[in-house]
């Protein structure tokens, strides 16, 4: 019996690992998705991405130099990136920090934009992703953008 307990430890601590590993690798793989999607134009594919009452927002700044948040409606989102040609919106991320809890998941991603292949502006997305009837869903975007030092 003694020698079974370290086992049964190390066992039990390797799957709770694993599910960890698993969970946050689910969680990419649906952001991953999300930019496969824009880049190949496909609406249907980004709509599935998101939750039903997901939102999005965009801080960035008015002509005085003020930072604001812009709120952008999902719909309008699919609807823009439907219409544009593939391969048109390419935003390349790094996974940053991923955590997960239980059905609740956040998410850093440092990005660089490029449309047609030219660089547009950088900034980096925080996503709140939600488990619903288990698949991971985005509820909740919101990035900067700016067009000049990417290292910040």
């Amino acid at each position: 019996m003694k020698k079974i307990l370290p086992f049964l430890f190390i066992l039990l601590l390797n799957s709770s690992f694993s599910f960890g590993q698993l969970a946050t690798d689910s969680v990419k793989a649906t952001i991953s998705r999300l930019f496969e999607a824009m880049l190949e134009a496909d609406g249907n594919k980004l709509q599935s991405c998101f939750a039903d009452s997901a939102f999005l927002q965009t801080i960035t700044q008015d002509k005085a130099g003020n930072d604001i948040v812009q709120n952008n409606q999902v719909a309008s989102f699919v609807k823009q990136i439907s219409a544009i040609p593939k391969g048109l919106a390419d935003e390349r991320i790094v996974f940053g920090v991923v955590k997960v809890d239980g059905p609740l998941a956040m998410v850093w991603t440092p990005y660089q934009f490029f449309r047609n292949g030219v660089f547009s502006h950088c900034g980096v997305n925080s996503f709140q992703l939600v488990r619903l009837r288990n698949e991971w869903k985005i509820q909740y975007i919101i990035d900067t953008r700016r067009k000049g030092n990417c290292a910040e």
